[in-house]
């Protein structure tokens, strides 16, 4: 034994008295080990796990955004499964093709579409149901587009709800309380869940209890006639203070008109902030366009194994023999088979409503679940089906989309894909991200991208060597490689967390450093002065530039908004602003000036320019 405060050691000998130091340093270097160990097994798991994410992300590269901009879309039917989910333009377009502009020249002609927005949301989300409320669901240039507007009648049958999931025991109150005071918040009767078939049971609400103003104006060149679904109707309900003006007015009068289904039902996350007007459009062109002829009709029907429903691989195998009958809609004896079984109302197989499957395509397989859309016939179609009841888990957008693909006239409907104007929020750093973008950069972008095919169209044409194995890159075809500029951003960069250019940046001028294009956005640390700043600022596009003196054709909606604050970024960017700058004010004003008397001189030839005075000649 030894004395309180010291220890014995073993040595080859026999025992030691260490002192009380020892010991110290002995557990010292005894702790040091353990931690160094420790430390080392931490960083391995966390390599491992970065590892793992970055082997089941399937998003490694930033998409060619700047492409998807400037080659339209040439084609409406659902995509092939043949199709690599990699290929972003897997069609060859025409010669000479003219890069998308929105919108078409008679779009005012058109009458409004009905839409139906519903905001998936949860009990605890109130904080951002009240932002949407006060921002895009009713601010003005959300709902009536830029400049002047066009006094609210494009989105005056576009409504907004929030869908929620049964709200936990205590918080049952509070949502009824809100349920009271906004009057537009619908409960599903399903557990909040996210891909549990809330969205089956959205839709199936939606086909009995959607409801949408009715056409208040009939001044219009183009209405859309006999569209089944029209013929039901139902008394305005409870207005939301967000609700249009025109319906507030109607419901006001004497006699108020009935509403009427909805020609689209959509479903968004509350992690999006949408622009209505835009979003209207661009549902309004697809309402009133008439699907493009093709040959679909001698195309077998695909169809899905049990293995491909079951899991969310979207890879679909061989379909159905070309010689089958167009009506043979039951399920085979074949294991690999599976058709949808005959809905319950025949009327999908009958009518002539519109078969409309609207997104932003991901992988050539299915419309992003940030916000999608299925016109009515589609939605009524979901809801009866009984094949369609035993699909609803799994992650949603691609449920529907495999829903889609299980339509007795799968290969008629049209999958309207935009994937210019819906994008990440500059801060997401992913690979759908860039800054907030508008009309006025999109031209540029397309001129950019239009003298990059040219410059490759003539590369080829002046090889000499055609057997060389080098060759210009071409963007088409299902194993075409986009330049890596067409992914290039003056605000965001894929992987990297966003920073603002300049640190001592105003709250305005970091919105505007949060612009794809802008002068703000391009300034760099260490690199720029505070004339430079200023320079960038005062020489901002104000919203008219921006949107080429039009009232609509930008941003849809921005996405993966994480943060309250980058919530508030989206809405100063987008709804926000000067429709003129002070610059540009100036500017128009010496415009004029120079106008005016290029017209006295050319009018009156005898007076001439003194001084930039006009002297009335003798």
């Amino acid at each position: 034994m030894v004395a309180d405060g010291w220890v014995e050691k073993e040595t080859e000998t026999g025992y030691d008295i260490l002192g009380s130091d020892d010991e110290a340093n002995i557990q010292k270097a005894y702790s040091t080990s353990i931690c160094s160990q420790n430390t080392v097994n931490h960083s391995f798991g966390v390599s491992l796990t970065f590892l793992l994410i970055y082997i089941l992300n399937p998003d490694k590269e930033p998409l060619p955004w700047r492409g998807y901009c400037t080659i339209p879309s040439f084609t409406e039917l659902p995509p092939p499964s043949s199709l690599p989910p990699t290929a972003s333009f897997p069609y060859f377009p025409p010669k000479n093709f003219t890069p998308p502009s929105f919108p078409p020249d008679d779009f005012e002609t058109l009458s409004p579409a009905g839409v139906f927005l519903g905001i998936f949301s949860i009990d605890t989300g109130i904080e951002r149901r009240m932002s949407i409320r006060l921002t895009y669901a009713s601010h003005a240039r959300s709902r009536e587009g830029a400049g002047k507007g066009d006094g609210g009648l494009g989105t005056s049958r576009t409504i907004i709800r929030f869908i929620l999931g049964q709200p936990r025991k205590d918080w049952e109150r509070r949502i009824q309380l809100e349920i009271d005071k906004y009057h537009d918040i619908i409960i599903l009767p399903v557990s909040e869940n996210m891909n549990g078939g809330k969205s089956h049971a959205f839709f199936t609400w939606a086909s009995s209890n959607a409801w949408v103003p009715p056409l208040y104006s009939t001044n219009f060149s183009s209405i859309p006639e006999g569209l089944t679904y029209t013929n039901a109707t139902s008394p305005p309900p409870a207005l939301a203070m967000h609700d249009p003006v025109f319906a507030h007015r109607d419901k006001e009068s004497s006699n108020p008109m009935p509403w009427v289904h909805p020609d689209f039902v959509l479903k968004a996350d509350d992690d999006a902030f949408v622009m209505l007007a835009e979003l209207e459009a661009h549902l309004r062109v697809a309402l009133h366009a008439q699907p493009a002829p093709h040959a679909v009709k001698d195309l077998p029907v695909q169809t899905l194994s049990d293995r491909d429903i079951q899991n969310d691989t979207l890879i679909f195998h061989t379909p159905l023999d070309s010689t089958s009958s167009d009506d043979s809609h039951t399920a085979t004896n074949s294991p690999n088979t599976l058709i949808s079984s005959p809905p319950s109302d025949p009327s999908p197989l009958q009518n002539n409503d519109p078969l409309i499957y609207w997104g932003y395509l991901v992988k050539n397989r299915f419309m992003a679940g940030e916000l999608y859309g299925l016109s009515y016939s589609l939605v009524n179609w979901i809801a009866k089906d009984p094949q369609i009841k035993g699909l609803t888990r799994g992650a949603e957008d691609k449920q529907t989309s495999k829903w889609m693909r299980l339509h007795p006239r799968a290969s008629e409907v049209r999958w309207v894909s935009e994937r210019c104007w819906i994008y990440d929020h500059p801060r997401a750093g992913t690979v759908y991200s860039h800054g907030f973008l508008f009309p006025s950069e999109v031209k540029r972008v397309q001129r950019d991208v239009l003298f990059d095919l040219e410059h490759n169209a003539s590369q080829e044409s002046t090889t000499l060597d055609k057997s060389s194995s080098i060759s210009a890159f071409s963007p088409f075809g299902p194993y075409g490689a986009s330049p890596p500029t067409w992914s290039r951003s003056t605000v965001s960069t894929f992987g990297i967390r966003y920073s603002l250019p300049i640190s001592d940046l105003t709250t305005d001028q970091s919105i505007e450093a949060l612009v794809e294009g802008s002068e703000m956005s391009r300034l760099r640390e260490g690199t720029s002065s505070p004339g430079t700043i200023d320079h960038a600022w005062r020489h901002r596009e104000g919203k008219l530039k921006r949107y080429n003196g039009r009232r609509l054709g930008g941003t849809i909606a921005v996405h993966f908004i994480k943060k309250n604050m980058w919530f508030l970024e989206a809405a100063l960017a987008l709804l926000e602003g000067e429709d003129i700058t002070e610059v540009e004010r100036s500017h128009a004003e010496e415009d004029s000036q120079l106008h005016r008397k290029a017209v006295l001189l050319e009018s009156h030839p005898r007076t001439r320019l003194l001084d930039d005075v006009i002297v009335e000649g003798s």
